[in-house]
């Protein structure tokens, strides 16, 4: 493409609104406050924003500057500095194909509740009647409510990976509606998605903040936001927490992906992107935060809530055990009247071991839960609870919506803009190139909603990504720092600024981030051998409950290709240079180029043959511009 022609934001707000809109997703509503109660509530936040500092930031700031830079999407950019770095470009887009396959999916499931949500009684607020209509369906019963609505109606899930039923009508309408407004979205590029954003990064904050006000206002709200402030220091000497921590920041800012490329290539040549860059860093930091304080306000109530049914449900069983007087027992009164009956009828009393539930608030603010088990159960389980429960219900689903329609934005342009820099399709309109990748990912992700569909879900989420972006990263800093070099990466970014970055972001792509990416990478490995066979979670409606599954062969070797096939991308297409460059005679560099590079010299073995005129365009020459993600 001329890159002349290239479009471009129309303004530094847009592309500001883009990355948060992006980065902002479902990760800070549903995995930062599972973080936080895993690993000592407060305490968490001291090596959050550690990692924050060592990594987060540096490599936001790196991926921002090679797409400004560049002005090309991730794979023509990569093949700019050196022709055997595309397959690092290539990975991104594989890794964002894989995310683009199930992550539109959670946002199916926001319709599906949303549109529920508009009935005088919840669905999910009492277990439907039976068949004989002579009491509750078995499998609601013993499960919850909740549960039921989200196994059973939502995804209506067989019993194991191995057995596979139809496509849910219901979930596969919602599947198209989702990619049919994420098209519209992206419709015309950059021109249509500058306007979205303004919309998809701010809303969500407005309902975030109703339901801060009316969160802090319920019944034991407080008893969950001093839980989530009450540090526990003891696990900061805990491993775990600190790889949790690094691995939390770096993929809640969506590195690795391709999308910080492409929507940094659309930028205006001079454009400040190191402000920017620890902009959308703070307030993704700041957003979790904010969501985890909101989460732990329900969680308090939902808590609460619980532990007080539990000791009304050990009242009425003391009344009705020792025909005691209805308002003889209070609950604040009930540990006393247990001792007193245990010692005054002990026989009696034994008999009701089985029967006495132990009431713990600090045990129910302990049980921890993540992704859409927090997300489409315990949030579920607290509006129905809540007074005019419909209201709370759309506004929560419609947020959960906007935030993953946000990310979908930049998960498919992630895909789209590499694919423009293609002259194979450079004059394909922006209408069908686009309508065709949500087509194919549309198709592709109707399996989803099948009966097994959930534990393929599971599947891509567990291992379609995270280790392919740790790969990926890693090798994008080693080649910024060493291969391209740090110094014509600051003469990069001092044509770009005016000034050169400061010693802290050279340490920091030098030395620290490295050495942290590959701390995580091997952490990875090593977990994923230690832990035996991959197992997922097996919904057993006898139990009415996930058990823990081992995955059968063919879904072993499935695991194995989603890991190999995107990293591969990076060796395999770096040998096919070599065989070529062997074949040729050599990347030959044609005297026409001009270089990507503002200062070059002789040692500089970076540019390569594809690097067709992406220099700076002259000065007051107006870029425009398209993107968006996560």
């Amino acid at each position: 493409m001329d890159k002349e022609a290239r479009p471009s934001w129309d303004n530094p707000l847009q592309f500001v609104l883009a990355c948060v809109s992006y980065a902002v997703g479902l990760g800070n509503v549903w995995r930062f406050p599972y973080l936080c109660q895993m690993h000592g509530g407060g305490g968490f936040l001291i090596p959050y924003f550690i990692m924050l500092i060592l990594e987060g930031i540096p490599l936001f700031y790196l991926e921002l500057a090679i797409g400004q830079k560049m002005r090309l999407g991730s794979i023509g950019a990569w093949t700019a500095i050196s022709p055997y770095l595309g397959g690092v470009g290539l990975a991104s887009v594989v890794t964002s194909v894989y995310l683009c396959l199930y992550y539109n999916v959670i946002n199916a499931w926001s319709f599906w509740y949303l549109f529920h949500s508009f009935q005088s009684v919840l669905p999910w607020a009492d277990c439907p009647i039976n068949s004989n209509r002579t009491g509750f369906i078995e499998e609601c019963e013993t499960a919850t409510s909740t549960q039921y609505f989200f196994y059973r109606q939502t995804l209506d899930i067989s019993s194991s990976i191995e057995e596979n039923g139809g496509i849910h009508t219901g979930q596969a309408l919602c599947l198209l509606l989702a990619w049919g407004i994420t098209y519209m979205f992206i419709v015309r590029g950059v021109k249509s998605t500058g306007k979205v954003v303004y919309f998809t990064s701010t809303f969500p904050y407005v309902v975030l903040l109703v339901y801060l006000i009316r969160g802090v206002t319920l019944h034991g709200a407080i008893n969950g936001v001093v839980y989530m402030f009450t540090p526990k220091m003891e696990q900061l000497a805990n491993p775990t927490t600190w790889i949790n921590a690094a691995t939390q920041i770096f993929f809640s800012l969506g590195l690795g992906f391709g999308t910080l490329i492409a929507f940094a290539s659309y930028n205006q040549y001079n454009n400040n992107f190191e402000r920017q860059a620890i902009v959308v860093s703070l307030i993704n930091s700041g957003t979790s935060i904010f969501a985890s304080i909101v989460t732990f306000a329900i969680y308090g109530f939902k808590a609460t809530v619980n532990y007080e049914n539990c000791l009304e449900r050990t009242r009425l069983l003391l009344l009705n055990t020792f025909s005691l007087a209805e308002d003889s027992i209070t609950v604040d009164s009930l540990s006393g009247w247990i001792d007193e009956l245990n010692t005054t009828y002990p026989e009696q009393f034994a008999e009701l071991t089985n029967k006495l539930e132990d009431c713990n608030l600090e045990r129910e603010l302990d049980t921890a839960v993540e992704g859409t088990g927090l997300a489409f159960i315990v949030y579920s389980e607290a509006i129905k609870n809540m007074p005019v429960p419909q209201l709370w219900s759309v506004l929560y689903f419609f947020m959960l919506l906007l935030l993953g329609m946000g990310s979908m934005l930049g998960n498919v342009t992630a895909i789209i803009t590499p694919l423009r820099d293609f002259k194979l399709v450079s004059n394909m309109s922006n209408e069908l190139l686009n309508g065709l990748v949500c087509v194919f990912c549309l198709l592709l992700g109707l399996g989803f909603t099948t009966t097994s569909g959930n534990y393929w879900f599971t599947m891509f989420n567990d291992y379609g990504a995270n280790f392919s972006l740790l790969f990926i990263v890693l090798i994008e800093v080693i080649s910024v720092s060493y291969i391209y070099g740090i110094r014509r990466f600051e003469k990069d970014i001092e044509d770009m600024l005016g000034y050169r970055p400061n010693w802290y972001w050279k340490i920091m792509w030098a030395g620290v981030s490295p050495l942290l990416l590959i701390t995580l990478f091997i952490v990875y490995i090593v977990n994923y051998i230690q832990g035996g066979t991959p197992t997922y979670q097996a919904w057993n409606k006898e139990l009415g409950k996930s058990v823990e599954t081992e995955y059968p062969v063919f879904a072993q070797v499935f695991i194995g290709l989603l890991l190999v096939s995107s990293v591969s991308c990076v060796p395999l297409t770096a040998l096919y240079v070599y065989c070529r460059q062997r074949k040729g005679g050599g990347l030959h560099r044609s005297p026409q180029t001009v270089s990507t590079l503002s200062t070059q010299g002789p040692d500089d073995h970076a540019a390569s043959s594809l690097q067709t005129s992406t220099s700076p365009p002259a000065a007051g020459h107006s870029n425009t511009a398209s993107g968006h993600h996560r």
